[in-house]
């Protein structure tokens, strides 16, 4: 069995080298790259099936890595192990499992055990090992608890890149009213309103204002971001 670890940092590298040694006896090469590119090439030249993958990384992050990685080889199974539990990165990777693919997520603040049993879990077992935490997060970003939907989430996601309602309802086919009830519909799960009345005196612009929130309450950030202008340049390419 042969272990690719995707990893910017060398002290985590190192950890998870030694954890993928004690948790995998069947292991007999372990490859590393330290980002997200490199890790694309030595999949795709080992044609390894395991890999153990961080999330955000300074040269392309793992979300875009085991997009490519998975776009070869759907039966790849990859363990995402990141400090990180942002909706943002939940829904990222929510958003490119292959069906039937065999995955993980776990924080690094998991204990060595934990991070044990979910690489034989994964990758002997083939069974999907989530966080609570993370797993709590995909059933909000499903809209299982008064989360946002998918579709709510993309035209977040459009007017943080600056697009009009008219562009939004063009690019997502749907009709100018439909694009301005689920901008309606942000506000309200967001709690951004203006006042009416003799205060009123306009002082927030509701759109920038929503973007704003959404950036503290974590349900955007730099990766998702990145991502949206890829796509937003494809859409705009191919019309």
């Amino acid at each position: 069995m042969k272990v690719l670890i995707v990893e910017d940092d060398p002290l985590h590298r190192s950890y998870l080298h030694e954890a993928v040694c004690a948790a995998l006896p069947e292991c007999d090469t372990v490859i590393e790259a330290d980002n997200g590119t490199a890790g694309e090439q030595l999949a795709r030249h080992h044609e390894t099936a395991h890999i153990v993958m961080d999330l955000q990384m300074s040269v392309r992050n793992g979300i875009e890595a085991a997009r490519t990685i998975w776009k070869e080889r759907p039966e790849t199974r990859i363990l995402f192990w990141s400090n990180y539990s942002d909706e943002a990165y939940v829904r990222g990777v929510s958003r490119i499992v292959p069906d039937g693919a065999a995955y993980g997520y776990v924080l690094k603040s998991a204990s060595d055990e934990r991070l044990k049993l979910a690489l034989r879990s994964i990758f002997i077992e083939s069974q999907c090992v989530i966080d609570r935490e993370v797993r709590g997060l995909q059933q909000k970003s499903l809209g299982q608890v008064s989360g946002f939907t998918d579709s709510e989430y993309e035209i977040l996601v459009d007017i943080a890149l600056g697009m009009t309602d008219r562009a939004i309802a063009k690019r997502r086919n749907l009709s100018l009213r439909s694009v301005q009830n689920r901008l309606q519909q942000l506000y309200d799960k967001l709690e951004v309103y203006q006042t009416a009345g003799e205060d009123d005196d306009g002082r927030f612009n509701l759109r920038t204002r929503a973007v704003a929130v959404a950036f503290l309450r974590k349900l955007l950030n730099y990766s998702a971001l990145e991502r949206a202008e890829a796509e937003l340049k494809e859409w705009l390419e191919g019309r």
